[in-house]
């Protein structure tokens, strides 16, 4: 499991999150996007060394590449003042990284954070690489394209909500994590449904259309799987094992998911971003003429 995990989590440092901030088009994110690679490819190389202190400073400089996109996120948020669900699925995807990249440290230096094992911290690294960056950022792309979408808007809501349920499970207990889940799958099943039915359905690209219903198609069995697994987990009921996880869930929802929503949104028009306040201006007098 630790080779398929890095694996994983390499495609995510290196392809995933620099896909995802051209197609976010934030100008705050612009220094991030410039230097990804010089974050990145440390953060790949971590993965492959012993723990130590080479490994943890080679995740340190992913950290630093994170905070910049956390950064940009608070700059933008504090910017534009907006809750519109699009502008609420970006900042949770710019923010997702800082989350893997601080359990990225933790376990390269060997340190069980918050009193986590290593396992679950190499866990959530690429957790929130997926179910944090990629899910929210499609999920707001997906709004950005319908953005008067009742559906649209609650799966710009629901994919952060849900992430930061998951992520507040680990800290209450597994039945908070199942509520997490479950918010989590309402809000990625409905991704899927706006995908498959409006964003596929809107574009002539065939190839476009081909990765779409991939994306689409490939949610319904990922999202039911971690469903599966959180109920295993509150209620002692059998369920996957983490390695099986991993190796289906995990493989499914990077490759099927992540890669192929990207590929897909990059061969589609731009959506327009989200709505965000804009400066009011007056409107010209116009004197009448006596007559």
């Amino acid at each position: 499991m630790p080779v398929l995990v890095d694996l994983i989590v390499m495609l995510g440092m290196l392809v995933i999150v620099p896909m995802g901030l051209r197609l976010a088009e934030a100008p705050e994110t612009g220094p991030a996007v410039r230097l990804w690679p010089l974050f990145a490819v440390p953060g790949a190389l971590s993965l492959w060394l012993p723990r130590g202190t080479t490994a943890t400073a080679l995740a340190c400089v992913y950290a630093a590449g994170a905070l910049l996109l956390a950064s940009a996120a608070a700059r933008r948020a504090a910017a534009h003042r907006s809750f519109a669900p699009a502008e609420v699925a970006l900042g949770t995807a710019l923010v997702s990284p800082a989350v893997a990249a601080t359990a990225l440290v933790a376990e390269r230096s060997g340190y069980p954070l918050f009193g986590f094992d290593l396992e679950i911290l190499d866990l959530t690294v690429p957790h929130f690489h997926y179910a944090g960056f990629a899910a929210a950022l499609v999920a707001g792309l997906v709004h950005r394209a319908a953005p008067g979408s009742r559906p649209a808007a609650f799966a710009a809501l629901s994919v952060p909500l849900g992430t930061l349920l998951v992520l507040l499970g680990y800290f209450v207990d597994d039945w908070a994590e199942l509520a997490g889940a479950v918010v989590l799958t309402a809000g990625m099943w409905t991704v899927g449904l706006l995908t498959w039915r409006d964003v596929r359905a809107s574009t002539g690209d065939r190839v476009a259309r081909a990765l779409l219903a991939v994306s689409a198609a490939v949610l319904v069995a990922t999202m039911l799987l971690a469903l599966g697994w959180a109920v295993g987990q509150a209620t002692g009921l059998p369920h996957p094992s983490l390695a099986w996880m991993a190796a289906t869930h995990g493989v499914a929802n990077a490759l099927g998911f992540a890669l192929c929503s990207l590929l897909a949104w990059h061969r589609l028009p731009r959506p327009a971003p989200g709505p965000l306040p804009r400066p009011r201006t007056a409107a010209p007098h116009h004197e009448e003429t006596p007559t």
